[in-house]
């Protein structure tokens, strides 16, 4: 254990765990975003990350502004050292519960306690069970457009009918390129989905795709259940995307229609206290837009806690200043 954690406590029930205004969950763009921003706001923070960012399969991010280009790994190593810089402590581990308090204690037994509490813990992909998905996902197994899109800009592409939306998906790549095949798999499209595909120049191959040809570490092409192969240079799918949310269910948080958490525009929670930003929050944000959520959501608990402690000192101020009670009574 590193010297900069041996001081965090080891029960949950213990009075004496160190205490810190804002606990945040996860370290990826939008966990380090808000403690960045606390950091300099002079704030005690914690960020407790267990390492597996969910994009550490992609070689490069795309459509960060000034880091275009750039892998996971070296946004996060650079952000973390700048984080770092205003006093954020780092703590290796994962979390296993909340308890309202908050006590945040870790699956190893270790526990903190937080005046606040943002959860950045992200989501996971879940993809189809076809061989090669795994070993090709980030690389030329891709999922969205506008971040890997102008990549793969006129190659030859697919895209797996794995997913409800999958027709849209296939119709927003032929922005990139005017090769792109539609395969129905398990998701036959209507007539009139077939009307677009056409009049938009997308070719449908039918048929159940069976694996991903993979030859000398590169994608060459989809193959289907008939034994026909359809050369392709990348091939775009729609993954399921699960919220890594169960802190966040077990402490209560209101969630909607479709079982994502509920938030307000600074990423607050239903449950006082509680935040939540980046993509355990909303599967669309791009890196970007995750570092943006951390942010707006730091300013906003800097806030409620300055409200605090202005309550605070007021009741302190009024007991200091009230006249001391007269017990005199006549001789």
């Amino acid at each position: 254990m590193s010297e900069a954690v041996k001081d965090v406590g080891r029960s949950v029930s213990d009075a004496n765990a160190p205490v810190f205004d804002v606990v945040v969950v996860g370290g990826g763009a939008a966990g380090l975003s808000a403690a960045l921003v606390l950091g300099r706001a002079r704030r005690r923070v914690a960020v407790i990350d267990d390492g597996e960012p969910r994009n550490a399969p992609a070689e490069h991010m795309q459509g960060f502004l000034s880091r275009n280009g750039m892998s996971p790994s070296a946004l996060l190593e650079v952000g973390r050292a700048e984080v770092a810089g205003y006093g954020v402590r780092f703590i290796e581990g994962r979390v296993g519960r909340i308890d309202h308090g908050y006590f945040v204690q870790l699956e190893d037994g270790r526990v903190i306690r937080a005046r606040r509490v943002v959860v950045a813990t992200g989501l996971r992909d879940e993809l189809p069970d076809i061989p090669g998905m795994w070993e090709r996902w980030g690389r030329d197994l891709l999922h969205c457009p506008y971040c890997h899109g102008y990549e793969v800009r006129d190659e030859p592409l697919g895209v797996l009918g794995t997913h409800p939306n999958a027709v849209n998906h296939a119709l927003l790549l032929r922005q990139w390129s005017d090769d792109v095949v539609y395969f129905p798999h398990d998701q036959e499209p209507t007539e009139e989905e077939r009307e677009k595909l056409a009049a938009r120049g997308v070719r449908v191959v039918e048929g159940t795709v069976a694996r991903l040809v993979v030859e000398d570490d590169r994608l060459r092409g989809v193959e289907l259940a008939e034994g026909s192969v359809v050369a392709r240079a990348a091939v775009f799918v729609m993954p399921r995307m699960v919220p890594r949310d169960e802190l966040l269910g077990d402490l209560g948080c209101e969630r909607d229609a479709n079982g994502w958490v509920v938030t307000d525009r600074s990423g607050r929670t239903s449950v006082p206290g509680v935040w939540a930003v980046g993509n355990v929050a909303d599967p669309r944000a791009q890196v970007i837009v995750a570092a943006g959520m951390g942010s707006a959501a730091a300013f906003m608990i800097n806030l409620d806690l300055v409200e605090e402690e202005v309550d605070e000192a007021v009741e302190e101020h009024r007991a200091r200043s009230a006249p001391a009670s007269s017990s005199l009574l006549p001789s």
